[in-house]
């Protein structure tokens, strides 16, 4: 086990047995420091990813003005027949990939259904703006509105169930849950309520290699288990 599961472990370890005897600890072991009051370096790397956010919007809604403007309203577009077939082509790949995943239980799944929805989406926008004033403008409608978009519904809806029910797997149990004496309610259930995905941090293992200053994270870590340890010999 690495260091980072090792902390996660004792975490949920402590949260299961509850409260000491001695009183409530002084910096709980569920509460960790904000990693980014703690290191200078991992705080400057936020701004900078909040800067070029913000960048990114204000020149994209820039040019959308230009566009608007200077677009001609007809264009005889090249490759036509190429690009709608490849594009097809790309769609049932995702199609059978994320066939191939959800028969084999893979966590890939949530990334193939976000990305099968958003395609969907993408084919019923350009179906029904290219279909615009020409005789196949119905049908493009009601394929968009009977066939792909409700497609891309039901992926969107089950991404977002595997995610919350992921996020509320890898959560500790309560300490209620684990009392032989304890039994939920009809009213109250086994596990919670389910985690907001908007409000739940990032966690879990592999983030250090995935995002820069997550080194600091692990140093701010390991300063709050000394100093815990430090209290707890007092």
């Amino acid at each position: 086990m690495s260091q980072a599961e090792r902390w996660q472990l004792a975490r949920m370890l402590t949260e299961l047995d509850g409260p000491s005897p001695a009183g409530p600890d002084p910096l709980p072991p569920s509460s960790s420091p904000d990693p980014y009051l703690r290191d200078p370096k991992l705080g400057r790397q936020r701004r900078v990813v909040l800067f070029i956010s913000a960048g990114c919007c204000v020149i994209l809604a820039g040019w959308i003005v230009v566009l608007a403007a200077t677009l001609p309203h007809h264009f005889n577009a090249h490759h036509w027949r190429a690009l709608w077939v490849n594009f097809d082509v790309l769609l049932l790949a995702a199609f059978a990939l994320t066939a191939w995943a959800t028969w084999r239980k893979r966590q890939i799944l949530i990334l193939l259904l976000m990305l099968t929805g958003t395609m969907l989406c993408c084919d019923a926008w350009f179906d029904v703006g290219t279909s615009l004033a020409t005789s196949s403008m119905w049908l493009s409608i009601a394929d968009a509105v009977f066939a792909e978009l409700p497609l891309a519904l039901l992926a969107f809806t089950g991404a977002r169930r595997l995610l919350r029910a992921t996020v509320e797997a890898g959560m500790p149990v309560p300490a209620r849950d684990q009392s032989p004496d304890s039994r939920p309610t009809a009213d109250e259930p086994i596990r919670g309520d389910a985690p907001s995905l908007r409000r739940t941090p990032l966690a879990g293992a592999g983030l250090e290699e995935a995002f820069p200053g997550s080194r600091a994270l692990e140093r701010a870590e390991r300063g709050r288990q000394m100093t815990s340890r430090g209290s707890g010999a007092k």
